[in-house]
């Protein structure tokens, strides 16, 4: 990940993007990435485009690393602490093939 974060901070550096990426406009810009991505199951069923998901999911993964990034956060270190916050609400035991929320189980 860090190869495709250096990759993100030439690439804005390039064009002098960083002014516009505050935290919050990036926040910002995953929601709407997300909402984009959606979109491109939003009437298709299973017939949508593998193309134009794989675009919009990149999409939105840019700008998590973008923000993960400008926060000074290490994408997989806060991802792997999340899963072990997850695990303890969620114990196999009780949650394994059930989408029951931790508190109900």
């Amino acid at each position: 990940m860090n190869d495709v974060t250096h990759e993100l901070r030439d690439f804005v550096s390039e064009r002098d993007w960083s002014q516009f990426h505050s935290p919050e406009n990036l926040a910002k810009s995953i929601s709407i990435e997300s909402g984009e991505l959606l979109e491109c199951f939003q009437w298709s069923g299973p017939d949508y485009s593998s193309a134009e998901v794989r675009d919009e999911l990149a999409d939105v993964l840019t700008y998590c690393l973008l923000l993960a990034d400008r926060l000074g956060l290490d994408p997989k270190e806060i991802v792997r602490q999340k899963l072990q916050r997850t695990r303890e609400k969620y114990p196999t035991e009780k949650a394994r093939g059930r989408s029951t929320k931790y508190d109900r189980l």
